[in-house]
């Protein structure tokens, strides 16, 4: 009875979202950097999937940006990928300064949802200022300020483009390790990370390849960057455009590279705390006990936060206090 109820609310909620089925694409020429042979398309894709998984650190290594420049509370600088549309490439951050004496060495770089606004986890901010931690949160590409004027939602970064989904992916971790570096500049000591939904997944990928982030909040989360979109309430429309052009199994493949499972053992050795919630049908609750099960089976420390909802839920009094307070709580423990 209460997952039914709360199934329903998950789609009422997010049958508000006007979204757009485009068309399927290989997008080979997102991944031109990468050299990936075009003769059998699908092939193709799975070898360098599998290759670059191998040997993830060249695919995302990142130097700090040159240009850093913050005016009032807004932080940009030029992304390290450049990509056709002008606007996505400079990055834009909003900058939440503690000035207490704790909040002055502890700092969270925060990733919101995926079609977050401007907006979105300011609040989360504010809130982590609260618990005496600084706060930068990043506007991921193709998100707000970042959105080319031909598009309404953040269609580049989950689409049925292959190639381009793969490149805006880890253009948003290489954006996050040059915001990280950015707060290294600034002297905070102790630094973590937060990411939700979508932000989540890139969280961990960027834990998994930032040396300086100690800390690491993951709020809903998936083994398989492949498996949400295919299953996924919220990418119902992106499923339809890959229908009979690719399997799931290759497509898992395909996007290996932008997939936690493949990482889980690159956070060993650091805070990480791993949230579900119970009802959800965005990030299926199997897939998110999965993610679990593996950091369990390989005895990766982490603590873990069941939220008694669903994904749209959480952000819903009471829900959205009983996930900020958890992250913050433990944000707050885990940096000194």
């Amino acid at each position: 009875m209460i997952a039914r109820t709360f199934h329903r609310w998950e789609r009422k909620l997010a049958s508000t979202a006007n979204r757009t089925v485009r068309p399927f694409e290989w997008g080979f020429e997102w991944l031109a950097d990468q050299h990936i042979a075009h003769e059998d398309p699908s092939t193709a894709f799975q070898s360098w999937g599998e290759r670059t998984v191998a040997d993830s650190v060249p695919f995302y290594t990142v130097i700090p940006a040159d240009d850093y420049a913050l005016d009032d509370d807004r932080l940009t600088f030029t992304s390290a990928i450049q990509t056709p549309h002008e606007r996505n490439n400079t990055v834009v951050a909003r900058y939440f300064p503690d000035t207490t004496a704790r909040g002055r060495r502890r700092a969270v770089l925060v990733l919101p949802q995926w079609n977050s606004d401007a907006d979105g986890h300011v609040g989360l901010c504010r809130l982590l200022n609260r618990f005496g931690i600084s706060a930068l949160r990043l506007s991921l590409p193709y998100h707000d300020a970042r959105m080319p004027a031909e598009l309404t939602r953040a269609d580049y970064i989950v689409s049925a483009n292959i190639g381009r989904t793969a490149q805006v992916c880890r253009q948003a971790v290489l954006d996050a390790r040059r915001a990280i570096a950015w707060l290294k500049l600034q002297g905070y000591q102790s630094i973590g990370i937060l990411g939700t939904s979508l932000g989540s997944c890139l969280a961990m990928l960027t834990t998994a390849h930032e040396p300086l982030i100690q800390a690491a909040a993951l709020n809903h989360i998936s083994p398989y960057f492949a498996d949400v979109v295919w299953h996924g309430l919220s990418t119902a429309h992106v499923r339809e455009s890959l229908d009979d052009r690719v399997t799931l199994d290759a497509l898992r493949r395909m996007w290996l590279p932008i997939s936690p499972l493949p990482f889980v053992d690159r956070v060993r050795g650091r805070s990480i705390l791993l949230v579900y919630a119970l009802y959800d049908l965005t990030f299926p609750v199997d897939l998110s006990k999965m993610l679990v099960r593996e950091f369990r089976s390989r005895a990766i420390e982490h603590q873990l936060t069941i939220l008694p909802c669903g994904h749209y839920s959480t952000g819903v009094t009471p829900f959205k206090w009983i996930d900020g307070i958890s992250l913050c709580r433990f944000l707050s423990r885990s940096l000194q």
